[in-house]
C-alpha cells in the first residue's frame, strides 16, 4: 500500500471516528501543522466538508419532515432521502420567507435538487418565487445575497414572463439587473475596498453566494468572477488571522465576537479552508450552506500558506470604505485605512477611527495567541460607546424617532447600553505603529454616553495598576501595557449574552470606565521572549518618553518600544519621526502577502515562491512558481 493510500485511509478512519465521537467544535484542537502535499491538503479539506454534512444530516429526525433548508441542503448534497426532501420542500414552500436570508438557501436547494427533487417539489419552489415578495434589504451583504439569488434563479428558469416572477419582470430582465449589480459591486470592492470589511460573521453572507456563482452560473465569465472574488475574500481572511482567529478592526462584528475573538463564523471558514482553529458550535449555522457546495472549490495553495505558514512578523495595510452615507456627510463612502501587525504571540490591528458602520464596528485591538481559543477573551481595547439617532440617520432611511428603539429589537440589543464594547465613534481617532496603538477621544458635551470603556479580560494575568499611570498585564505570551490618559475606575462587567434579548451574564471581565470627555488610551504590546521577566518589561515601558495634554484637544507625544517617536493630536494627521502620515498614498493592499494598487482591480497573492494574480481587468487568474 502506498504512503498516499495509507494517509487517505487513515484520514477517513480518523474522520469517521470523529463523527461517531464528537464534532470538531467539541473535540480538542488539532496540533498546528502545515500540510505540504496538495493531495493531502485536499483530502483533509474534503474530510472537513464531509464532517459538516454528516453532522447536519444526523440531526434530521427520522420519520419527520425536515423543517429547515439547511437540513434539506445537507441531505441533497449527500444524495440522501430525495423523497423526504421533496415532501419537506413542498411543505416549506407553502409559506415563503421574504428577503435574502430566505432566498439564497432556497437557491441552494433548487440547484442541489435539480436531479433529485420531485417535479412537484421543484414546482413549489418556482411558485414561491412568483408569489412570495422578496425584500432586497439595506446592507452590502443583503444586496450580494439578493442579486446572486435572483441571478441564479433567472438562469435556472430562463425565458419566463414577467407575471411569473415576484419582481414583475421577465427572466431576462431579472438576470440583467442582477448581473449589473454584481459587476458593479465587484468593481467597487476591487478598486476602493469592501464596505463590510473583515466581518466576523457576515463573511458567510459573501462567501456562500460567491461559491454558488462559481459553481452554478451558466456564464463562464460569471463563474470565474465568483471564484476570483471568493479567493479575494479568503485571502483577506488568511492575512488577518492569528492561528485562524480573525483579529483587528471589523466593519461589523457582535457583542460575543468582539471579546471572544474566535467565536465567529469567520473561524468556521478558517477551520474549513485551513484547518488551523476549531469551528464554532454547529459550524456557525451558515457554514452548512457553504459545505453543501464546498467540494466544488479548491483552496489555492498560496492562500492556505498565508494562513498557516507565516514567515515572521509582518505588517498588512488595506484600504476599505465605510457603509454608504445618505445624509450628514459630504462623501458617500469615506475611506478606511486599516493596519494589522501580526507576530507569533499576538497581533495588533486598527483603522483610523470614526464610524465605518453605525452599530457593529470594532475599531482596534490587541489579540494574543492561545492554544485553544474557545471561551477565551484574548483581547484588549478601548472605545467610546455611541447611541445616536443622528449617526443612525447618516446610514439608514427609517423614521428617525424609532431608530434606536428599533435596532435594539433587531439583534443589536447592546446599542443603547452605556457599558457596551461594540461600535465606532466620530469622536475617536486612532493611530497604530507596529504594536503601539494611540486612541484619542474628543467627546462633545451633551453626548448620551460621555465616557470611554476599556476592556480588561478575565484571562489576563499579573494585572498591575502601577504608580506611573500604566496598567500592566500578561495575556498568553504577550506582555501588555495600557495607559489611560484620564481618571478611571475598574468595574465588574456583565456582558450581553444574547444580542436579541439583552440577557446578561457574569464573565469575570472588567470595564475600565473613564467619565471624561477629553480622553485617550495608549497600548504597547511585546512578546514574553523579548524580556528577562515581567518586571523588566514594566521597567522598559516606564522608561519610554511620554508627554500628553487633554486641552484644548487630546495630544500625545510618545516614543514607542520600537524606538519611533509618534505625535498624535485629535483632528490632525499623526506624525512619525517628524513625518506626517499621508493616507492619500495608502494602497488597496500592501504587505508581504497581499498587494494591490488603489483602483487597480488586480490583487497579487504571494508566499515564498508562490504567486497568484487575480485580475478583474482581464478576468484571469495567473499562477507562478518563482525560482528561489
Amino acid at each position: 500500500m502506498t504512503s498516499r493510500t495509507l494517509f487517505l485511509a487513515g484520514l477517513v478512519l480518523a474522520i469517521n471516528f470523529t463523527l461517531r465521537a464528537q464534532p470538531s467544535f467539541e473535540a480538542p484542537p488539532a496540533a498546528p501543522t502545515v500540510i505540504e502535499r496538495a493531495d493531502q491538503r485536499r483530502a483533509a479539506y474534503l474530510a472537513r466538508v464531509d464532517e459538516v454534512l454528516a453532522w447536519r444530516c444526523s440531526r434530521v429526525k427520522p420519520g419527520e419532515l425536515i423543517t429547515d433548508l439547511a437540513g434539506i441542503s445537507a441531505k441533497l448534497a449527500r444524495g440522501e432521502d430525495a423523497d423526504l426532501c421533496s415532501r419537506s420542500v413542498i411543505e416549506l414552500m407553502k409559506t415563503p420567507g421574504s428577503g435574502p436570508f430566505w432566498m439564497f438557501p432556497v437557491v441552494g436547494v433548487a440547484y442541489l435538487g435539480r436531479d433529485q427533487l420531485s417535479p412537484e417539489a421543484r414546482q413549489s419552489i418556482r411558485e414561491a418565487w412568483r408569489r412570495g415578495m422578496q425584500m432586497r434589504g439595506d446592507t452590502e451583504n443583503h444586496w450580494v445575497m439578493y442579486y446572486t439569488s435572483l441571478y441564479l434563479m433567472a438562469e435556472l428558469y430562463p425565458d419566463e414572463p414577467a407575471d411569473s416572477w415576484y419582481t414583475g419582470k421577465s427572466s431576462a430582465e431579472n438576470l440583467a439587473e442582477a448581473r449589473g449589480y454584481l459587476l458593479d459591486w465587484m468593481n467597487l470592492a476591487t478598486t476602493i475596498g469592501q464596505g463590510e470589511f473583515n466581518p466576523t460573521h457576515y463573511i458567510g453572507e459573501y462567501a456562500i453566494p460567491l461559491l454558488y456563482l462559481a459553481t452554478w452560473a451558466e456564464d463562464p465569465a460569471m463563474r470565474l468572477r465568483g471564484q476570483m472574488k471568493l479567493d479575494w475574500i479568503l485571502a483577506d481572511l488568511a492575512a488577518n488571522t492569528l492561528n485562524g482567529v480573525l483579529h483587528g478592526a471589523n466593519a461589523r462584528t457582535d457583542d460575543t465576537s468582539v471579546i471572544e475573538r474566535w467565536n465567529a463564523l469567520a473561524s468556521f471558514f478558517s477551520w474549513l479552508a485551513f484547518g488551523n482553529t476549531p469551528p464554532p458550535a454547529g459550524y456557525g449555522g451558515w457554514g452548512v450552506y457553504f459545505a453543501t457546495v464546498a467540494r466544488h472549490y479548491e483552496v489555492p495553495e498560496v492562500i492556505y500558506r498565508i494562513a498557516v505558514d507565516r514567515e515572521g512578523d509582518y505588517v498588512q495595510r488595506d484600504l476599505k470604505r465605510t457603509r454608504r452615507r445618505w445624509r450628514n456627510s459630504d462623501v458617500l463612502m469615506a475611506p478606511i485605512y486599516r493596519t494589522n501587525y501580526t507576530r507569533r504571540d499576538y497581533a495588533v490591528g486598527s483603522y483610523q477611527g470614526g464610524m465605518a458602520d453605525p452599530i457593529q464596528t470594532h475599531v482596534w485591538d490587541v489579540t494574543w495567541a492561545v492554544p485553544d481559543p474557545r471561551g477565551v477573551h484574548n483581547t484588549m481595547f478601548s472605545m467610546h460607546p455611541v447611541s445616536s439617532s443622528y449617526d443612525m440617520q447618516t446610514y439608514f432611511t427609517e423614521l428617525p424617532d424609532q431608530m434606536i428603539k428599533g435596532v435594539t429589537k433587531e439583534g443589536k440589543a447592546s446599542y443603547d447600553s452605556p457599558d457596551k464594547f461594540l461600535g465606532g465613534s466620530r469622536f475617536e481617532q486612532v493611530f497604530q505603529d507596529l504594536d503601539t496603538v494611540i486612541a484619542l477621544y474628543n467627546i462633545p458635551p451633551g453626548e448620551r454616553f460621555p465616557h470611554i470603556n476599556g476592556f480588561f479580560s478575565k484571562d489576563l494575568v499579573h494585572l498591575t495598576v502601577d504608580a506611573s499611570g500604566w496598567i500592566f498585564a500578561q495575556g498568553g505570551r504577550a506582555y501588555l501595557a495600557y495607559r489611560p490618559l484620564a481618571g478611571y475606575e475598574l468595574q465588574p462587567l456583565a456582558r450581553i449574552k444574547s444580542s436579541w434579548t439583552g440577557e446578561r451574564a457574569d464573565t469575570g471581565d472588567k470595564r475600565l470606565y473613564s467619565p471624561h470627555l477629553k480622553n485617550g488610551t495608549i497600548v504597547q504590546a511585546a512578546s514574553v521572549d523579548e524580556f528577562a521577566d515581567f518586571a523588566a518589561f514594566q521597567a522598559a515601558i516606564r522608561a519610554l518618553p511620554l508627554e500628553y495634554q487633554l486641552e484644548p484637544v487630546p495630544t500625545v507625544k510618545f516614543t514607542t518600544l520600537r524606538g519611533k517617536e509618534v505625535v498624535c493630536t485629535f483632528g490632525a494627521a499623526p506624525v512619525v519621526n517628524g513625518q506626517p502620515v499621508d493616507y492619500t498614498k495608502w494602497k488597496l493592499f500592501e504587505g508581504p502577502y497581499l498587494n494591490a494598487e488603489k483602483g487597480s482591480r488586480r490583487l497579487t497573492l504571494t508566499h515564498g515562491r508562490l504567486e497568484r494574480i487575480l485580475d478583474f481587468n482581464s478576468l484571469s487568474i495567473t499562477e507562478r512558481v518563482h525560482e528561489r
